[in-house]
C-alpha cells in the first residue's frame, strides 16, 4: 500500500535529485524534466544493510584438490598403517564343460636376528579348475586346486607343441594321512596341434571322491601362461627382494673394503 502512495506522487525535481545525489551518486547523471512521466520510488534512496558474499576461485580449486586426495587416500591404504598396498591379480580361461583360473601366490620370508631376512618357501602359482554348471556358468564349490611349484612351472615353460607332462601331488605325505589323496595334473598336447589339454584327476578316500576335470588351452592362450610364467619365476624365488635391497653405493664401498664380501668365488679358491 505504501508502494503505490509513492507511486502516484508527483514527480521529483531537478533540486530534490541533487539533494539526494549524496546518497545514490549515480542519480545525478539522469535529467528529468516536468514533461517525462518518470516515476521514482524513494525507498530505492533509503540505504539497505545487505550481506555479501565472496567466492575466490582459488579456494575452490584447492577445496577441489583436497576432495579428491581425501578420495584418493580412502581408495588406497593410509600411510600411517605401515602396510602397503595389496593387489589380487589372475588370469582364467573359460570353456563350455570347464573354466581355469592361475593365481600367483609370494614367497615367505623368516626374519634373522640381524634384522635380515632369509627365504623360507618359495613362491607357487595356484591352478583352479571349475566344472561347468550351464551356459557360462561355473560350480565354483566344486572347484578342484593344484599348486604348481617354481620346477613344474619350468618344466610347463619348456614344453614343447608335440609333448606332455604329468605331475603327481599328495598333499598329506609326510603325515598320517598320507596316501589317502591323489592329485594328478596332466597336460597333453591336442590332436591337431592347436594347443594343449590340462586334466586334473583328484582322488579323495577321506570323502570317497573321485573327479576328473579337463580343459583345451588353445596355441596362444598357453603363450600367454608361459608368458606370465617367465614373468613372475623370478619374484616366486625371492630375488626380487635382493634386487630391491641393493644399494649401488654401500655395496662398491664394501666390496672395496674387503674383496671377499660377497659369496665364494671358485676362482678365488
Amino acid at each position: 500500500m505504501l508502494q503505490l502512495q509513492f507511486l502516484s506522487s508527483p514527480p521529483l525535481s531537478a533540486q530534490a535529485l541533487n539533494s539526494n545525489s549524496n546518497l545514490c551518486p549515480s542519480l545525478s547523471s539522469l535529467k528529468l524534466t516536468q514533461t517525462h512521466a518518470f516515476k521514482f520510488n524513494p525507498l530505492s534512496l533509503t540505504p539497505k544493510p545487505s550481506k555479501f558474499s565472496i567466492k575466490c576461485r582459488q579456494s575452490d580449486y584447492i577445496d577441489q584438490q583436497q576432495r579428491f586426495n581425501n578420495s584418493f587416500s580412502t581408495a588406497s591404504p593410509p600411510a600411517s598403517a605401515g602396510l602397503p598396498p595389496r593387489f589380487y591379480v589372475g588370469h582364467s580361461i573359460y570353456k563350455g564343460k570347464s573354466a581355469l583360473t592361475v593365481e600367483p601366490k609370494p614367497p615367505e620370508f623368516l626374519p634373522l636376528p640381524s634384522g635380515a631376512f632369509k627365504l623360507s618357501r618359495e613362491g607357487y602359482v595356484l591352478l583352479q579348475f571349475a566344472p561347468a554348471a550351464g551356459v557360462r556358468q561355473y560350480d565354483w564349490s566344486r572347484k578342484q586346486a593344484f599348486s604348481l611349484s617354481v620346477t613344474e612351472i619350468g618344466t610347463l615353460i619348456s614344453l614343447g607343441p608335440r609333448e606332455s607332462c604329468e605331475f603327481f601331488h599328495d598333499p598329506f605325505k609326510g603325515k598320517s594321512e598320507e596316501g589317502k589323496v591323489r592329485k594328478v595334473l596332466k597336460v597333453e598336447p591336442l590332436p591337431d596341434g592347436s594347443g594343449h589339454f590340462f586334466n586334473l584327476g583328484v582322488q579323495n578316500k577321506l570323502i570317497n571322491m573321485d573327479e576328473s576335470i579337463y580343459i583345451p588351452v588353445t596355441r596362444a592362450e598357453f603363450a600367454v601362461l608361459n608368458s606370465a610364467f617367465n614373468f613372475i619365476l623370478p619374484y616366486l624365488i625371492g630375488w626380487h627382494a635382493w634386487v630391491n635391497s641393493i644399494n649401488p653405493n654401500e655395496t662398491s664401498r664394501v666390496r672395496h673394503a674387503n674383496p671377499r664380501i660377497g659369496g665364494d668365488y671358485e676362482w678365488s679358491r
